[in-house]
């Protein structure tokens, strides 16, 4: 009972987390809107019905027009990055695994780098043609990483897979440079801007491009969680209690890689928030994953927004890349736990 009541409020916690930073981030910024207007303006945009009358006709276009869609992207994208770290996590049992770690996002960043050199557009899918690229490459880069272990180690042993997905990536980050490299200024300018990781200059139609896949991966993993925490006993002892590895290592795979390639189609490579933040949710709740999955999902997109908050007041009216905020508050952070865990491994050993 005191353990249901315990994740209950951390779940009730983690959701006014996440509503307190979309608030704060649609009212603090170069114009400030008053938290009441913000809401009737919501309100009356998604149902019609008039609450206030006294709201200037200025706030319309600053909430609804900018703020609120950047808000939402960045929680998509913060949301998408946590819950496929903690995917990759725990189908390798390692708390460093993350898209960023194991070149997942580096493909897909290719694959997205692909489109706009070559102004790619398919015709079946249309304005969902990088995103989609984006998430084939992510996925291809993913089995690439997995080829090459299995080619150079009997064991899937983490450490090697993390060297793996360093050479990988090293390898697709050197194509995107000769990619800018070929490109004229101003191509150069839009890919490396890209790459650092932002939510800005985006609207409406950038929200709508990753939520068909942020939807989709997030059902396939919060539907496998079972698989997950089966893993955590080793793929043999997961077999023996009648789970199905094999395929249950497919559809987590696809989900994250969902996740991954929409995620940096839309805002770029974005840093540390796939390996820091199931790390801590995990710290809170323990390993079931079926409270690590939605937790993480919440955590990493009420981050991400207060990261972009930081990103665009700290040095206003300019804005700093968002992935290097991440990276700013990820890196010390993570460096602490891993501290932490080596300290606790050496006082129990």
């Amino acid at each position: 009972m005191f353990l249901n009541n315990r994740v209950a409020w951390i779940y009730i916690l983690a959701g006014g987390f996440v509503l307190g930073t979309i608030l704060l981030a649609l009212f603090w910024s170069s114009v400030t809107v008053p938290i009441p207007h913000i809401i009737h303006i919501i309100i009356e945009r998604t149902t019609g019905h008039v609450w206030l009358t006294d709201v200037p006709a200025n706030e319309v276009p600053i909430i609804w027009n900018i703020r609120l869609p950047r808000v939402i992207l960045a929680f998509c994208v913060g949301a998408s990055l946590a819950l496929a770290g903690a995917a990759f996590q725990g189908l390798l049992r390692n708390p460093l695994a993350d898209p960023y770690t194991i070149g997942v996002s580096s493909g897909a960043a290719l694959g997205a780098v692909i489109v706009i050199f070559f102004q790619i557009s398919l015709p079946i899918l249309g304005v969902f043609t990088q995103p989609i690229i984006a998430i084939i490459f992510g996925f291809l880069t993913l089995m690439l990483v997995f080829g090459l272990v299995k080619m150079t180690s009997r064991s899937m042993a983490i450490e090697t897979i993390i060297l793996a997905g360093i050479i990988i990536s090293s390898f697709m980050g050197a194509i995107v440079s000769l990619i800018i490299a070929l490109g004229d200024q101003s191509e150069m300018t839009q890919i490396i801007y890209w790459l650092y990781g932002s939510v800005s200059l985006r609207g409406w139609s950038h929200v709508q491009l990753i939520l068909p896949f942020m939807i989709v991966g997030s059902l396939i993993l919060l539907y496998h969680y079972r698989e997950l925490n089966a893993l955590a006993l080793g793929e043999e002892a997961a077999e023996h209690i009648g789970v199905d590895v094999r395929r249950g290592k497919i559809f987590l795979l696809i989900g994250a890689s969902l996740l991954t390639g929409s995620a940096v189609a839309v805002s770029g490579t974005i840093g540390f928030v796939g390996l820091v933040i199931p790390h801590l949710v995990r710290l809170v709740t323990g390993p079931n994953h079926r409270h690590v999955l939605p937790l993480s999902l919440l955590a990493g997109g009420g981050f991400l927004i207060l990261t972009d908050l930081v990103s665009r007041t700290i040095i206003a009216p300019k804005e700093m890349p968002i992935g290097v905020i991440t990276a700013l508050v990820g890196a010390p952070v993570f460096s602490l736990l891993l501290i932490r865990n080596r300290l606790g491994r050496r006082k129990t050993a």
